[in-house]
């Protein structure tokens, strides 16, 4: 009976939840917000060098979200730079949402690449987000509840929260 890890992105939250079964596609809403669907994350673990198993390796088991495996493997790559960014600089934000869409292959929208270009030139994010608000709110490529810019911002620096409960699935 398997523990499956899932992500929220709107929460910033990591969610464990316990299967009465292996179930390697049903994904849960939060339980935090209803509304917003989860992502399935890969658990941490450790493994002993030289014990790799060559011929069963890429059969079976469960299959992730390659977005997601793009996003966590960029976050990895770009955890020194985060950790030393001056997160009141436009520039610094600007690129590392560049930086993290490239990496991910994720697009921006319209709105979005605009904000992006007027943060490379250094203007205010909470300037930005004043005149385009409305435009961001409507192309949903990274949060809600919160100021877009501000929202990816929080989940570029920041871990995610982990929730000690453990919810049925």
């Amino acid at each position: 009976m398997p523990i499956y890890e899932f992500y929220c992105r709107n929460c910033h939250t990591i969610y464990s939840f316990f299967a009465r079964r292996a179930d390697t596609s049903a994904v849960p809403d939060c339980p935090k917000s209803d509304r917003h669907k989860l992502s399935r994350q890969m658990s941490r673990f450790a493994i002993s060098r030289g014990i790799a198993d060559k011929e069963n390796s890429g059969q079976g088991g469960e299959e992730f979200d390659l977005d997601d495996e793009r996003m966590e493997r960029a976050m990895m790559e770009m955890a020194g730079e985060l950790e030393s960014m001056d997160e009141n600089d436009p520039r610094a934000m600007a690129h590392m949402m560049r930086r993290l869409m490239n990496s991910t292959g994720m697009q921006m929208g319209e709105g979005m690449e605009e904000a992006v270009r007027r943060m490379e030139a250094g203007e205010d994010p909470d300037a930005i987000e004043e005149d385009l608000g409305g435009v961001l709110d409507d192309e949903e490529p990274f949060l809600t509840g919160e100021s877009k810019l501000r929202g990816l911002h929080r989940r570029l620096t920041e871990a995610p929260n982990v929730d000690p409960e453990l919810y049925d699935m």
